[in-house]
């Protein structure tokens, strides 16, 4: 009986980088220049897996983007899996924005995953949903390799993981 092969596809953030992320963007927006009297905000919340900005103006505002964005990017956090809000203008100028974190895959981006593999002409090659990631099967590593080299060279939205390979 042959053996079946199998890997993981997965998306994610390390929360503890993000964490880090932040806290490194929080630093360099109380020492800045331009930030100087004013009162700009980064907060993390852990639970909701989002991070809330806040700032005297849009101007400001973007420009905390930047500081954030630069952060985690240093921290090797993908920026496909951070998802920006709309802006928010509030009493006097403030300007909010909520920047959701995305961990795992959601149902519709695994359903668009499983129909193009099927589409993608491999044989012997079974994609299976579980929860917020996909398991692919073969009995061929070569056909799991063609697989991964295949996810990698398309767009979802989110950063794909490849692990658990066996």
């Amino acid at each position: 009986m042959a053996s079946k092969q199998s890997f993981d596809i997965s998306t994610g953030v390390d929360i503890q980088e993000v964490d880090n992320a932040v806290n490194q963007a929080i630093k360099e927006s109380q020492t800045r220049y331009d930030f100087k009297g004013t009162k700009c905000t980064l907060e993390l919340d852990r639970a909701a897996l989002a991070i809330k900005l806040d700032a005297d103006d849009e101007f400001r505002l973007k420009q905390l983007l930047g500081i954030l964005r630069e952060k985690l990017t240093r921290r090797q956090v993908p920026l496909k899996n951070v998802d920006e809000g709309k802006v928010e203008i509030g009493g006097l100028g403030r300007a909010r924005q909520l920047v959701k974190l995305k961990n795992g895959i959601d149902q519709e981006t695994a359903k668009k995953i499983v129909k193009e593999v099927k589409e993608g002409g491999f044989k012997k090659v079974q994609v299976a949903i579980q929860g917020e990631e996909l398991r692919v099967t073969s009995p061929s590593r070569d056909e799991l390799q063609d697989v991964i080299r295949f996810l990698k060279a398309r767009d979802y939205g989110v950063e794909l993981q490849f692990g658990n390979y066996r």
